[in-house]
């Protein structure tokens, strides 16, 4: 019967530890096929109302997707926004390209877009557009939310999130 000592086996044992906490650790995220967001934040919460848009805010939110197909190679939009108040669309915007990589797609990070300001909307009743600037406003100030989603190449729509209330300086 050998006597080794167990220091001897300290360094295999090791050694196979660390590989099989590194196979664990590079294993693909199970993410579902479909889109998924979530809101993160707002750069800022107030904005004024201009007819030039020249105050606008950075909308943040993560997304995942289990099949890592995002983005398409042509023009076609990816990031559908609607005015929360109105359900009025506002322009779209689209992903880069993802590039699709191996077995495990699944991806996951932060989009962040740039919107700029909007009109406040005054009630039907004052016979005042929406957009006025003037002291005739019937209101000081507004507030928006916007309603995100987003679409992969499969055409898979994600969740819609809604955005923290954006408050709208109508008058000065």
């Amino acid at each position: 019967m050998s006597t080794k000592p167990l220091h001897k086996y300290r360094l295999p044992v090791i050694l196979f530890l660390l590989a099989a906490a590194l196979t664990y650790c590079v294993q693909p995220p199970d993410y579902p096929d479909e889109p998924v967001i979530e809101f993160v934040g707002l750069s800022q919460n107030v904005m004024e109302q201009t007819t030039f848009g020249t105050d606008s805010v950075l909308i943040t939110f993560n997304f995942t997707d289990g099949d890592g197909d995002l983005g398409f190679n042509d023009t076609s939009a990816s990031i559908f926004i609607v005015d929360g108040r109105d359900s009025f669309q506002k322009p779209s915007y689209r992903i880069p390209y993802v590039e699709q990589q191996g077995a495990g797609n699944g991806i996951s990070g932060t989009i962040g877009i740039v919107i700029p300001t909007t009109c406040c909307i005054y009630p039907v009743s004052s016979g005042i557009p929406p957009c006025d600037t003037s002291n005739n406003a019937p209101q000081a100030i507004d507030t928006v939310f916007y309603l995100i989603s987003i679409k992969d190449r499969a055409g898979n729509r994600s969740n819609q999130i809604a955005t923290a209330p954006i408050t709208l300086v109508c008058r000065k």
